[in-house]
């Protein structure tokens, strides 16, 4: 609070100069607040300048500090300091690291065979349990979940099977209809005596309210909040959020993917009508290292070290194809593991990139890679929504779209109502679903987790779902999307310089 407490402070000098400092002191008032924006641009842009970020990062703040320096300075103070990041994340790091080693007792991050694996797809193996810090695994079965009514219906039954644990990780969780259903069913399994442990991001699930809490707690649901703060609005925290969507249970069923916890996941709202998303239900080996992340977060929230035996010792699945690993990023993860990942798919393919996401602002890297794969040859398509959730990040995602238009690339608008999936396949044998999207909040300050699949037969489902998808979609030709109003090709131009912050 005491850092709020400043801000706080500094905008109301900064605000008393320019409405007061010309009236009460004249030039002399003016000079001072000439000088002391000066001061704020420089001090601060030389700090950003010196933590060697993205270079479109920095150019970014420098440009609203330069312009805005009111709103600027408040904004650098509740978003772009790296300090909380540095002070929580590297020791959060430094007991993932640990809790790791301590896992790995049995040998599996050793090298397996790879023999059934293209060359490309052993690189890209090899490379993933390298900087992810988790192992891919043989033995593990996945299910692709079509939308909310398969993924909440799928969801429910397995809950009801729990008999030692329920570990649940929402994002955004709200308490409407499918909300109290699962929190019935999780009550209800709390009371028979299954542990209960449930967690939810404190900014995406704000609106959730204290008393579905503490009915959660008060029938012995244990209850952890990501980045609680007394005063949002004033707090750093709000920057990094943990927008993961997982659950485990008895350490042998786990789920994953794109949907977070609302009756519009399930298209009942209005708002947006349709929603068509991506979800995966987990069960063998590879559910070991989803429970491991989520212990991980929870320790991280309360303090409660759990890394017993029973916890991480999954049924081993028989007769599985592929391979698969789970992937979590962060801000604590300096190797940034979703974005080189992708870039590794994008730049390993030989026939076809297909990416499905509904907020696309990549980096230079990403849209190198893809603009280069289409000018290869490669058969290179992006899903996106016709229609969007949040104007900013629509805008700006439209603004790399000429370049790739012009490289190649085939971009198509899902117009049958929203598309939140995400996911990545390329040549029809390698994937990846889960909670990244295609921006760089997902690769730098979101707390995210994918599920990768190589030559898995759960991949020929989501090819299925793709095609079935470009259906109910419009593709955007080059000529007619440049046509667009100057107004419209402003705002989005507008919308990308922020694109670094948002």
């Amino acid at each position: 609070m005491r850092r709020g407490l400043q801000i706080i402070l500094i905008a109301a000098i900064l605000f008393a100069f320019y409405f007061f400092g010309f009236g009460v002191f004249g030039k002399f008032g003016g000079m001072l607040v000439s000088i002391f924006q000066t001061l704020t641009v420089v001090t601060i842009g030389l700090a950003i300048f010196m933590e060697n970020r993205n270079p479109s990062s920095t150019m970014a703040w420098i440009l609203v500090l330069a312009l805005l320096p009111v709103v600027g300075l408040i904004l650098y103070f509740l978003l772009g300091q790296n300090y909380f990041k540095r002070r929580k994340f590297d020791k959060k790091a430094e007991e993932d690291r640990k809790s790791y080693e301590r896992i790995d007792h049995n040998g599996s991050m050793l090298p397996r065979d790879l023999s059934q694996f293209t060359p490309g797809q052993q690189r890209l193996l090899q490379m993933s349990q390298r900087i992810a810090r988790t192992p891919f695994s043989m033995a593990t079965r996945t299910r692709v979940l079509t939308n909310g009514e398969e993924t909440f219906s799928t969801l429910l039954k397995e809950l009801k099977k729990a008999q030692h644990h329920i570990h649940m990780e929402y994002y955004i969780y709200r308490a409407d209809d499918i909300g109290r259903e699962i929190q019935k069913t999780l009550i209800e399994k709390a009371k028979a005596g299954v542990e209960v442990r449930f967690m939810f991001d404190a900014v995406g699930s704000l609106g959730l309210p204290k008393s579905f809490v503490n009915e959660l707690r008060e029938a012995g649901v244990k209850v952890g909040i990501f980045g609680e703060v007394r005063f949002l609005a004033l707090s750093s925290r709000v920057n990094y959020r943990n927008h993961r969507k997982i659950v485990v249970i008895d350490g042998n069923t786990g789920f994953i993917g794109g949907l977070n916890v609302g009756d519009e996941y399930l298209s009942r709202s209005k708002t947006y009508g349709f929603w068509r998303d991506t979800h995966m239900l987990v069960k063998g080996e590879a559910v070991r290292s989803m429970q491991v992340i989520f212990l991980q977060d929870w320790q991280y929230v309360t303090g409660e070290r759990i890394m017993d035996v029973e916890y991480l010792s999954p049924e081993m699945e028989q007769g599985c194809s592929g391979a698969v690993q789970v992937i979590p990023s962060g801000p604590d993860n300096e190797s940034k593991a979703l974005k080189n990942i992708f870039f590794a798919m994008i730049t390993s393919a030989k026939k076809s990139v297909w990416l499905a996401t509904p907020y696309f602002i990549p980096d230079e890297d990403i849209q190198t890679a893809l603009r280069v794969a289409a000018l290869s040859g490669i058969d290179v398509r992006i899903l996106f929504p016709a229609k969007p959730d949040k104007w900013l990040p629509f805008l700006a995602s439209h603004s790399y779209f000429p370049s790739l238009l012009e490289a190649g690339v085939k971009i198509f608008e899902y117009e049958k109502g929203f598309l939140h999936s995400k996911l990545l396949i390329v040549d029809g044998e390698v994937a990846t679903v889960g909670t990244a999207n295609m921006d760089m909040r997902s690769f730098h300050l979101n707390f995210e987790v994918n599920v990768l699949l190589v030559q898995a037969d759960s991949i020929s489902k989501i090819v299925q779902d793709f095609e079935r998808d470009l259906l109910s979609t419009t593709r955007i030709k080059r000529k007619a999307f440049m046509k667009k109003k100057i107004v419209v090709r402003l705002m989005e131009s507008a919308a990308r310089l922020m694109s670094p912050l948002l």
